[in-house]
């Protein structure tokens, strides 16, 4: 599989090597062969823009510009975080509609988000960069959500 786009059961994209990506469903879980950051920048381009312009809005809205959340997709408040910056290879972008709890095992060391779905994610990263990411998130959420009601 090649194309894929993000709809609000993706959960997770999880870089694989170099050029294949595992994306995480609400009911599956499968591997295209594609970068976790063009697979994003696509489905942006799919929902009417693209990653930069994503970023940029962000940016503008909340005044974040490193590691910025994106709003991939407005009707269904589709937002996405990368968990590190998107240049690397190694970023992953996690959903932050579906999250239901996120915690550091200290015996894998390593953050694991748990979906709403059960289904499991374990991401090598600290805890405090993913908290702050959620965060980062959160704040994207609520000046949308403030401009939506005006």
């Amino acid at each position: 599989m090649r194309e894929y786009e993000v709809t609000k059961n993706t959960l997770a994209i999880v870089p694989i090597g170099e050029t294949k990506s595992k994306i995480y469903e609400k009911d599956c879980n499968f591997i295209i062969e594609d970068t976790p950051n063009n697979i994003m920048d696509e489905s942006c381009k799919y929902y009417g823009s693209s990653i930069n312009g994503r970023q940029k809005g962000t940016t503008t809205l909340t005044g974040i510009s490193y590691k910025a959340p994106i709003i991939v997709e407005e009707k269904e408040s589709l937002i996405f975080f990368p968990t590190s910056s998107p240049r690397l290879k190694k970023c992953s972008w996690i959903s932050l509609n579906n999250i239901e709890s996120y915690y550091y095992d200290y015996e894998k060391k390593c953050c694991v988000i748990m979906f709403d779905n059960n289904e499991k994610v374990e991401l090598d990263m600290s805890f405090c960069i993913l908290n702050n990411q959620i965060l980062k998130s959160h704040r994207l959420e609520s000046v949308i959500k403030k401009r939506k009601t005006k």
